[in-house]
């Protein structure tokens, strides 16, 4: 699919362009920091009521909560932004031209990613969203393809606060809405005073067009910050125990990853994505050209950007908050909490933290190629993983700490966990390579370097075991409440790294759930010359989306079983509004592979072990085996406070986008009788 009209840069301005990235390309600044918060306009204070959800009945006695909500007006604009983006390969920042965010809170050296926003439970978040791209004949209904399906619109938009547990109707986290070139809305966010502290993040969500925007860097984080401390009544806030003490900081990283496949225009800086001709299944196929010369432009146009094997053989970088292969800082013994949230369409992430051998230290400055990543990595980073500790998933804070050295984020998931640098040095930041039914490219594929820490002064930590379990009860002691709450969150510290007293959530017990079950397979099929992405109960009815069906009606006060399956590639399950707990993961083996204490699978895959009984609102499903054997995915779910209808859908956008969706509705009686959320 070729693109639309755009707006070039114009030949001096590109020129100009171009001899700054030469004379940036020989001191590149790739200095890790966080994405700047959104400016935020006249706040006034509003009371609000509420306990944590954890906390399943009314205490005897009704509780004030001490947080007071405010209501925060925010500002974002939507247009093309021109910029650079770093290329290791060449030691050149290329040329971009792509959809961005824009505004005062947007840091202009690292436009392609989204300002933070940060709000406290109880608030009310007004989102003023302008769509300042340029006309778009697909956006209209005379310009509109005859499938749905079909990518367009590519400059219509709207917006997803993905994970807020917030009404899916109205104004509000409404992914139905259309908001078309030189249109504006305002968003309002409720956000109930019980809602979860948490790392969550915002996007475009407008079917057809999703993938090209998320893919040109319109993704930002949002922070729900808590100050509710533990009490006898309720549970509280993990981001009270990590408040910072005479001894730890708790200093905080907030990284974005992204993955942009920018394809360069010619050499005046428009016309189509280059393409080239190569041997495919033993016949001449055009495929996207990668190349990049001096003074063509990198562009988002086409979704043959996004397709089968494109991001392996881009040759292009995850970025972290708009920067390939930043260096983060550290100071050693420090424990640091990483926020890290993946808004990319097309890569699955691996993180690991390794030692770099001091003789590579300078050669590693400009940045390592794609293409020598897994070379320099064999040779240079090949010492013992560091170990962390992952505290929450989803914005939702585990029960227990889970210890790892290598973590598997799929597109839409967010991870907190706490880390500490032992000695003075380097670290690699990996991405480890995953098997190819482990991952959302469903191909196998190669280390690669996110970025560099460099861990100076401080205190050299001997021994890793127990030293952030150490620093925790330590901060419990200085941050909890004195008495009987206090000598619990120590005592669970101490006892298994155990966080009860910060869980959001009670566990689910079967006895709570209903009757049926909802079941979800995905399904890549090609009929015909085509190739269709859908969802059913079955592989049989699976069926791509059409937005004039609801495709599930459920009740809202019940709590349900889901059961997910894949019948053709990998696909991260999400759906809005409600989260889930998993219940087990079950192998084509029959072994529960969630279990804490399970085996890696048959391909040395561990992205389901230690999930049991984890909160999320995205878990990925694998498919098929060589033997046609399903892995079979059993999930729990409550439909609480909000009515309305929404969806849930692969969070492979460009999946999405062709169809891979279905339209869920929650009313009072589970049979869509009562006041709704509008279709298109």
């Amino acid at each position: 699919m070729t693109g639309l009209h755009r707006h070039p840069f114009g030949l001096s301005a590109l020129a100009l362009m171009c001899a700054a990235a030469a004379a940036q390309a020989d001191e590149p600044s790739r200095t890790f920091s966080n994405p700047p918060p959104i400016q935020q306009i006249a706040p006034t204070l509003k009371e609000a009521r509420g306990t944590l959800l954890m906390k399943s009945t009314a205490p005897a006695k009704a509780v004030l909560n001490p947080h007071a909500g405010h209501e925060r007006l925010l500002d974002l604009t939507i247009a093309y932004t021109n910029n650079f983006i770093y290329d290791p390969a060449t030691q050149q920042q290329v040329p971009v031209y792509l959809r961005s965010y824009q505004g005062t809170g947007v840091d202009p050296r690292n436009p392609f990613v989204a300002p933070t926003i940060e709000v406290t439970p109880g608030d009310t978040v007004r989102i003023n969203l302008d769509n300042n791209l340029p006309f778009d004949q697909s956006c209209t209904s005379g310009g509109q393809p005859a499938d749905i399906n079909t990518p367009h619109c590519f400059n219509g938009t709207n917006l997803h606060s993905h994970g807020l547990w917030v009404s899916p109707t109205g104004n509000s986290d409404n992914v139905l809405l259309k908001i078309n070139p030189d249109q504006k809305f305002q968003y309002e966010y409720n956000i109930p005073s019980d809602h979860p502290a948490g790392t969550f993040w915002y996007h475009p969500h407008l079917h057809g067009s999703t993938a090209m925007q998320v893919g040109s860097g319109m993704a930002g984080a949002l922070i729900i910050r808590g100050d509710r401390l533990p009490s006898a009544e309720a549970n509280g806030d993990i981001d009270t125990l990590l408040k910072p003490t005479a001894n730890q900081d708790f200093i905080e990283r907030l990284l974005v990853l992204q993955q942009i496949p920018y394809a360069c225009v010619g050499a005046k800086g428009h016309g189509p994505i280059k393409k080239k001709t190569v041997i495919k299944d033993g016949k001449p196929t055009e495929v996207v050209d990668w190349s990049c010369n001096p003074g063509e432009v990198g562009v988002v146009e086409s979704y043959d950007q996004f397709g089968f094997g494109s991001w392996q053989d881009s040759g292009r970088y995850t970025s972290v908050n708009g920067q390939v292969q930043p260096t983060f800082e550290a100071r050693t013994g420090e424990v640091q909490r990483w926020r890290i949230v993946h808004a990319g369409v097309r890569d699955t992430v691996n993180l690991r933290f390794v030692k770099l051998k001091d003789s590579a230290a300078q050669q590693s400055i400009k940045g390592v190629a794609a293409a020598k990543s897994a070379e320099f990595i064999a040779q240079n980073c090949s010492g013992d993983p560091v170990p962390y500790e992952v505290i929450a998933a989803d914005g939702l804070t585990y029960g227990k700490a889970q210890q790892k050295d290598q973590l598997t984020l799929q597109p839409g998931y967010r991870n907190d966990l706490l880390v500490a640098f032992p000695e003075k040095g380097r670290y690699c930041v990996l991405d480890l390579a995953e098997p190819a039914n482990g991952g959302v490219s469903q191909l196998s594929s190669n280390h690669q370097l996110l970025g560099f820490v460099d861990a100076e002064g401080g205190q050299p930590v001997s021994k890793l075991d127990g030293y952030i379990r150490d620093q925790l009860v330590a901060a419990a002691k200085v941050n909890m409440p004195e008495g009987s709450v206090r000598d619990k969150v120590v005592a669970d510290l101490q006892k298994d790294m155990l966080l009860t007293s910060f869980v959001p959530h009670r566990s689910i017990d079967d006895s709570e759930l209903v009757k049926d079950e909802q079941h979800l397979v995905f399904k890549i099929a090609t009929v015909g010359d085509k190739t269709e992405f859908a969802i059913g109960t079955t592989a049989d009815d699976a069926k791509p989306y059409d937005p004039a069906v609801v495709d599930r009606e459920l009740k809202l006060g019940d709590s349900q079983r889901w059961v997910l399956q894949s019948a053709r590639a990998g696909h991260p399950f999400h759906i809005h509004v409600n989260p889930f707990q998993i219940e087990k993961i079950i192998g084509p083996d029959g072994r529960d592979l969630s279990a804490p204490d399970a085996k890696p699978d048959s391909d040395d895959d561990q992205q389901y072990i230690g999930l049991k009984g984890v909160w999320k609102d995205t878990l990925f499903v694998k498919p098929l085996n060589d033997d046609k054997k399903y892995y079979t995915v059993y999930v729990k779910t409550r439909y609480q406070r909000y009515i309305g209808e929404f969806v849930l859908h692969c969070h492979i956008l460009d999946h999405e986008d062709q169809g891979m969706m279905q339209n869920v509705r929650i009313s009072l009686d589970g049979q869509g009788g009562d006041a709704h959320g509008a279709h298109h």
